[in-house]
């Protein structure tokens, strides 16, 4: 039985210029105590995944699909019901540029306060609020600060306590090293190992390859609002098949060999309206006529891929 199941997932926004289809038959799962990680470019419907997961949509709307945790929709359920029983207690988030959404006006303490009276928690405060700043390897005495007094790194292991506050089981972590220090980087992947250790599961949002492969036992890759390929972190590093795959991984330089980094051509294609057949067909390689036709799931060792090299 899988932990959690995103199945054909469509989520769409609605602008002045047409419909943006940000999430376009998304479909994955997990087992319980597996981490994920989502990797693609800029505008792919990365970010716009996780916010379907969490049911926090700013503007956009599930049009189709579903989303099962143990097995349970969380889509069908009203949502005063997943308020209560699910957003922030079974599932939570560390929303992207999360280090300002600390509010400047008030210490980190009353912050705290005020997320567990909302969500109207019935143990002893102080206690939790403590056990979740050790959790994330900061001393009490933070919780008296204000968010202009603490470094960049230390405002983001907060915001990653305030996530673990209401003890989910899964957390949607979006680019939590962005507009980090090299530094401060290397210990919130730490911390992120060590929360996966003692039994938390992942899904890490990034650009970064590298991150993943430290934290995740599978991998999605996202190009065009549609997952190209997802399977295990082994499979997919070792034998990449969907030709974006194996661009983002030629992208990465190498210390071992003596050759510069790959690149892909052109650019992403437009998520309103887009074109049928492979979102990837203008920048493919291997580009074929027939990949002007929506291309065939094809099931690999651990996941599958969206490519018609395959078929």
């Amino acid at each position: 039985m899988s932990y959690i199941s995103v199945i054909d997932l469509k989520t769409q926004y609605s602008t002045s210029a047409g419909i943006v289809h940000a999430v376009d038959g998304v479909s994955f799962s997990l087992e319980k105590g597996e981490s994920i990680g989502i990797a693609g470019e800029s505008a792919c419907g990365k970010s716009t995944l996780g916010l379907s997961m969490m049911r926090t949509l700013q503007g956009g709307k599930i049009i189709s699909g579903d989303i099962l945790l143990e097995e349970k929709s969380i889509i069908k359920v009203s949502e005063s019901e997943f308020a209560k029983n699910y957003r922030w207690k079974e599932i939570s988030m560390v929303f992207q540029g999360a280090m300002n959404s600390l509010d400047p006006v008030f210490t980190v303490e009353y912050q705290f306060h005020e997320i567990l009276k909302q969500h109207r928690y019935t143990g002893d405060y102080n206690k939790r609020i403590v056990e979740a700043i050790s959790s994330v390897g900061l001393d009490s005495a933070v919780l008296k600060k204000f968010p202009h007094e603490l470094s960049g790194g230390m405002k983001q292991r907060i915001v990653i306590a305030i996530a673990l506050l209401l003890n989910p089981k899964f957390v949607i972590a979006d680019e939590p090293t962005t507009a980090l220090d090299l530094l401060v980087q290397a210990q919130i992947i730490n911390l992120l190992k060590k929360l996966k250790k003692d039994g938390m599961s992942f899904m890490l949002i990034t650009h970064d390859l590298a991150i993943i492969s430290e934290i995740a036992e599978k991998i999605g890759v996202m190009y065009g609002g549609k997952m190209v390929e997802f399977g295990s972190s082994s499979e997919v590093y070792k034998d990449p098949k969907h030709p974006y795959t194996q661009g983002l991984l030629q992208s990465i330089p190498s210390l071992k060999e003596n050759k510069k980094p790959g690149y892909i051509k052109g650019n992403p294609p437009p998520l309103i309206n887009p074109t049928q057949g492979c979102r990837f067909y203008d920048r493919c390689p291997h580009v074929m006529e027939k990949c002007k036709k929506e291309p065939p799931k094809i099931k690999t060792n651990s996941g599958y891929v969206l490519c018609w090299l395959y078929e």
